[in-house]
C-alpha cells in the first residue's frame, strides 16, 4: 500500500508500505477514505516528538471503512463506515476509567506517533471497539474528520481546561486549526468577548467569520498593550495557548488577569519561561493536557444536528498520491491560506 512515511527530522517520502496486519483480538483494520494534516505532524517533523521514530507512518485522524476485525471486536464489522479517534484507548485501565483515555496504558496517542497512522491507504486500529465511531447515515464525511482531533482538542485542552464561562473574556493565541476550534466551540459557553491574535491577517478575517468579537496582529510586538487597553488594564479571563512555541506562551502570562486560567493547547518542543516573579500572587491556573476524545460523541451529536459547522474549517482537498504536495500546502499556510486539507484515499 502506499503511506506517508517520516524519514527523520525534515524528512517525509510518499512509500510502499506493508499492509497492516490484526496483531490483537481487539485489533480493526480499516481501509482510509479521508484523512488530513495536523499541526502535530509539522512538529514530528521538525524533531519535536521524539517518540515518533523514523520509518513511522504518520497520521492519526480520518474515516474509513473497516476491512477486516479481530474475533474480540463486538461493535463493528467490516464494511461499517468508521470515525477513527486520534486517541486510542482500552477503556478497562486506571486512566481510561478517570476519562484520561490520553494516558492509557496501551493505548493513548500512538497512531502516527508510536504505530503507523492514517495518511495511508489502510491502518490497524488498537482496541476498536472504543476508539472508533461510527459514522451516521448521510453524514458529510469530510466534516467529520475534524472530529478525529482538532474539535475535541480544542474543546478539551482549550475551552473546558480554560474553563471558559457565560460572560469572560477569552483570549485565543494563534488562530491556526486549532485556535480556531477553540473559537468555534468557546461560543458554546457564550462568553462575552473572544479576542483571536494571530501574526496573520487572513486567518483573522476568517477568526471574524467564526465568531472573534476582537482580532489583533501580534506582529508589532505590541499585543499585550492591545489586550490591556481592550479589557481596561485588567486582562483576559481564559487564555488560551494555540500554537506551541515560547513567544506565545509568554503573551498568555502577560494577558492573564488575576483569577484566570492559561491554557495550553500547542506541542512545544523547547523550554519556556515560566514568569512566576510576576505571576506568583494573581491567583492564576495553568492547565495542560493531552486531548482525552471523551467530548467526541457530544461533538457527534452537535455536527449531526448542524449546530456546528465542522466543514468550514476545510481550505484544500488533495489525493494520497499528491500527500507531499499536500504537506508543502498545509506548512506553508500564511502564502497559501491554507486551515485543514483533505487527503483523500481511496472513494
Amino acid at each position: 500500500m502506499k503511506a506517508l512515511v517520516y524519514l527523520g527530522p525534515g524528512q517525509k517520502a510518499l512509500q510502499d508500505h506493508p499492509m497492516p496486519e490484526i496483531a490483537s483480538p481487539t485489533d480493526a483494520i480499516v481501509r482510509i477514505t479521508k484523512t488530513t494534516i495536523c499541526g502535530t505532524d509539522l512538529h514530528i517533523l521538525k524533531g519535536d516528538v521524539p517518540t515518533c521514530e523514523p520509518g513511522r507512518v504518520l497520521g492519526h485522524e480520518g474515516v474509513g471503512i473497516i476491512e477486516s476485525v479481530g474475533s474480540g471486536v463486538t461493535a463493528f464489522k467490516p464494511g461499517d463506515r468508521v470515525l477513527i479517534s486520534c486517541i486510542s484507548s482500552c477503556g478497562k485501565c486506571e486512566y481510561c476509567r478517570k476519562q484520561m483515555y490520553s494516558h492509557c496504558t496501551t493505548g493513548g496517542w500512538i497512531l502516527g506517533n508510536k504505530i503507523d497512522g492514517t495518511q495511508a491507504e489502510f491502518v490497524r486500529i488498537p482496541h476498536a471497539d472504543t476508539s472508533l465511531y461510527p459514522i451516521p447515515e448521510g453524514a458529510d464525511e469530510e466534516a467529520l474528520v475534524m472530529l478525529s482531533d482538532i474539535l475535541p482538542t480544542g474543546f478539551e485542552c482549550g475551552v473546558l481546561n480554560g474553563r471558559v464561562v457565560p460572560g469572560s473574556t477569552v483570549a485565543i493565541v494563534g488562530a491556526g486549526p486549532i485556535g480556531l476550534a477553540s473559537l468555534l466551540t468557546a461560543q458554546f459557553y457564550a462568553p462575552a468577548e473572544i479576542i483571536m491574535i494571530d501574526l496573520d491577517d487572513n486567518r483573522l478575517e476568517v477568526a471574524k467569520r467564526f465568531g472573534a468579537t476582537a482580532t489583533i496582529n501580534s506582529a508589532d510586538g505590541n499585543a499585550t498593550a492591545a489586550v490591556m487597553a481592550m479589557t481596561g488594564g485588567r486582562g483576559v479571563d481564559a487564555a488560551i495557548e494555540a500554537v506551541g512555541i515560547p513567544a506565545t506562551f509568554e503573551l498568555c502570562e502577560q494577558i492573564i488577569a488575576p483569577g484566570g486560567t492559561i491554557a495550553n493547547v500547542g506541542v512545544h518542543g523547547v523550554k519556556v519561561d515560566l514568569h512566576l516573579e510576576n505571576l506568583w500572587d494573581r491567583n492564576i491556573t495553568i492547565t495542560t493536557r493531552l486531548v482525552d476524545t471523551v467530548s467526541t460523541p457530544m461533538l457527534l451529536n452537535i455536527v449531526k444536528s448542524n449546530r456546528l459547522d465542522a466543514a468550514q474549517l476545510i481550505t484544500h482537498r488533495f489525493k494520497l498520491d499528491k500527500i507531499l504536495d499536500a504537506y508543502e500546502t498545509f506548512g506553508h499556510a500564511a502564502d497559501t491560506h491554507a486551515l485543514k486539507v483533505i487527503i483523500e484515499a481511496q472513494g
